[in-house]
């Protein structure tokens, strides 16, 4: 009995290891050739300008930005988390008012004749031109930089979600009706679960919107952030300092960018019958 038990639970350990080492090395697959081309790109970067002797005002080269990022992080380590803060509220409002606005578009036929025109109208208007509209009407305080994130970002999750909650078969409908279900029934536990794929398409973008919406209303008008180290750094021709910024909201981007993937992937495994992007990839 000790021997049985002894050798399932090594077997147990030994199917676990395997499993382990083979998500490590798909997960390393999808991600060496992406840094292999980083590294190549970095090292012809560093090259070329010491080579054309291009001036450090002109473009600083990667090892100026890498010491930047260590010995500035005293000034990019607070202006990060107040930029990122801005990014996760902003984009959490414009998920919420993406979603809401998708769900009475597509349940009240007269709200999408009216407002969907609108709203693809209002997405032509060049953001920039808007934020220091936003800070005239709100001030220099976090709301008008909110506001532009939300502007920004709500519009592919609307779209995505209304798409989404559209393409459901007729056959489920059809079952639906003939069971006595209503109209909210079958949109919040046919087409809203159904419709999960084509949100999660519309997040992934909005998170990236709402990364440049952040740096944008900074630069429109704001004394901290990002964008508004940028925008100082050019003014002192301090280069090292504005490619350390961007690199720093690069990075952002790439962790909120890569977060959503992850919520995807948790959603994904509650909901077994859907299949996510991910599935697909």
């Amino acid at each position: 009995m000790t021997t049985t038990l002894s050798s399932t639970t090594t077997s147990t350990l030994t199917t676990s290891t395997r499993t382990a080492a083979q998500a490590f090395g798909a997960a390393a697959s999808r991600v060496w050739p992406a840094a292999l081309l980083l590294v190549v790109v970095l090292v012809l970067w560093e090259a070329a300008v010491v080579v054309f002797g291009v001036s450090s005002f002109v473009i600083a080269k990667p090892t100026e930005i890498a010491a930047e990022l260590v010995t500035g992080w005293s000034i990019l380590g607070p202006a990060t988390w107040i930029t990122a803060a801005e990014v996760i509220l902003g984009f959490l409002i414009s998920v919420v008012v993406g979603i809401a606005l998708a769900l009475v578009i597509v349940r009240f036929e007269w709200v999408e004749r009216a407002v969907y025109p609108l709203i693809v109208l209002f997405q032509v208007v060049p953001k920039v031109a808007l934020a220091p509209i936003f800070i005239l009407w709100f001030g220099y305080s976090m709301v008008p930089k909110l506001v532009l994130i939300v502007v920004m970002a709500f519009f592919p999750i609307t779209i995505n979600m209304v798409l989404g909650l559209k393409r459901i078969e007729e056959d489920h409908l059809l079952l639906m009706r003939s069971v006595g279900s209503s109209r909210n029934q079958i949109l919040f536990q046919v087409q809203l679960p159904m419709s999960l794929p084509n949100l999660f398409a519309g997040i992934r973008i909005a998170i990236t919107l709402a990364v440049i919406g952040a740096v944008v209303a900074e630069f429109a008008g704001s004394q901290n952030g990002l964008g508004y180290l940028i925008q100082f750094a050019s003014t002192q021709l301090d280069t090292p300092m504005m490619f350390a910024a961007l690199v720093v909201v690069s990075v952002l981007g790439l962790i909120c960018y890569y977060a959503i993937d992850l919520v995807e992937l948790i959603v994904a495994r509650a909901f077994p019958h859907i299949a996510t992007d991910d599935e697909q990839r």
